[in-house]
């Protein structure tokens, strides 16, 4: 095997296992060398959980050789994110004292490629990018401090978020769900009676020929946590600027590569709505679904089955946690676990019902959980979608040991990307005063819980 292929397995496979909430990669079994990549905005940037995604081609001589890097999140071309991020994708970055412009490695002399670099370092320099300021990131505008610099500086801002949340968000969502541009929705191009859902063979057979979306799932699971963000930051940017206004040209845009356009919040509230509407209605949809597969008794169906009856078994000999799991209409495809509160905890005596819900596709496409009883926590959204991530993806049992994990844990590490309840979160992690406020809110959503 080639020692860039080696190498490159590695360093895939090192990422994956970190469950780094800010970076996925995929590629092709038979294609190693082509890579692609989504990196989340950071938090407190107008990038603020966007998902932008980019394309790394490794040649043969990889990592004597450095790969290429193209930016594949620029509205078909039309959108520059960011003075290194262009409208065309290329990208623009330093390693160390190394540049990189134009997808193609070069640096002045003395300045070259380390195999010491890797996957994960372009990443995160790109990822280092998405800055609170990225007017700076502009040469020769990285200390500008006249008036007319910092006026611009706040209209890049704020076109950015916008434009995060309606290409890298939005626009994202609606294709994947098959919205199309007027509200309407695409018919599904697949429905459970054809044939795909026959055997497993077919299914892989078209998934092998469809084009290669491997976030798809994720972003799905990740607009769910951000769901609540998303809207309140469109409610806050929106008071900021008149809808229907221009953006500001920055003055080292240029036509074909600049961000053009003009603020439409308004839109783009309605727009969220209904993508969350349709996420919504895409899980109801899954246990319909799977009763088709459960009469064809066809194999995701079988391993559903046996993941849950193994799944019981091994609560019933956990003595630390106690939880009921059923099928909900003796359908394997929707679980329904019943959560009673620890003794001397926060949750004592709180009795909390936890919808699981399955995809025909599981586990390509990962379960969706839903607190079916609310519970006030700075993890779990208003909407009652927990935020976490299990150890495994292919098993239901391991989703459940982190969902009870988020529950009971005292005292997690500090993390805006898991911070899905924004008011929760204030409290959790404010005052003394902010965090007694916080466990009497927690209190009363579980002594609701008994009531109901």
């Amino acid at each position: 095997m080639n020692q860039s292929v080696i190498r490159l397995t590695r360093e895939l496979n090192e990422i994956r296992k970190s469950n780094d909430l800010s970076i996925a990669v995929a590629c092709r079994e038979s294609d190693v060398r082509n890579v692609k990549a989504t990196i989340l905005g950071p938090p407190d940037t107008p990038y603020e959980f966007g998902f932008f995604e980019f394309a790394l081609k490794f040649s043969r001589d990889y990592p004597t050789k450095a790969p290429t890097v193209t930016a594949l999140t620029t509205n078909s071309g039309r959108c520059r994110f960011n003075p290194n991020i262009y409208a065309a994708g290329k990208v623009c970055l330093c390693i160390g004292r190394l540049l990189l412009r134009f997808s193609t490695w070069r640096g002045d002399r003395g300045e070259e490629w380390s195999s010491a670099q890797g996957l994960e370092s372009i990443l995160i320099s790109i990822q280092s990018l998405m800055s609170s300021n990225p007017y700076e990131n502009e040469p020769g505008f990285e200390n500008a401090n006249q008036p007319h610099d910092k006026e611009n500086q706040k209209s890049y801002v704020l076109k950015i978020r916008h434009e995060t949340l309606r290409v890298s968000i939005i626009s994202r969502l609606e294709d994947y769900l098959g919205i199309n541009p007027d509200g309407t929705v695409q018919p599904p191009p697949i429905t459970p009676e054809q044939d795909i859902y026959d055997d497993d063979s077919s299914m892989m057979d078209s998934e092998a020929s469809a084009v290669f979306e491997p976030f798809k799932d994720l972003c799905k699971r990740r607009f769910l946590w951000y769901y609540d963000t998303y809207l309140a930051s469109i409610k806050v940017e929106s008071e900021k600027v008149t809808d229907g206004a221009q953006f500001t040209k920055m003055p080292f845009e240029h036509s074909g590569n600049a961000m053009e356009g003009k603020f439409l919040y308004s839109e783009l509230e309605r727009r969220l709505k209904f993508v969350k509407e349709r996420l919504d209605h895409e899980t109801a949809s899954w246990a319909a679904e799977g009763l088709i597969l459960q009469d064809k008794e066809s194999g995701v169906a079988a391993n559903l089955q046996r993941q849950f009856e193994q799944t019981v078994e091994h609560y019933k000999k956990q003595d630390s946690v106690t939880i009921d799991i059923e099928l909900v209409d003796d359908n394997p495809f929707l679980w329904r676990v019943t959560y009673f509160g620890r003794p001397m905890t926060n949750l004592d005596g709180g009795l909390f019902n936890i919808h699981l819900a399955f995809s025909p596709r599981f586990p390509d496409e990962q379960p969706r959980a839903k607190f079916m009883t609310p519970l006030y926590h700075h993890q779990i959204t208003t909407d009652g979608i927990p935020c976490y991530i299990p150890q495994r993806y292919d098993e239901g049992r391991h989703h459940i040991d982190a969902i009870i994990q988020l529950m009971e844990e005292e005292s997690p590490p500090y993390d805006p990307r898991t911070q899905v309840n924004q008011e929760a979160s204030k409290l959790y992690w404010g005052s003394k005063e902010h965090k007694r406020e916080y466990n009497k809110k927690l209190r009363r959503s579980v002594q609701r819980s008994m009531e109901g």
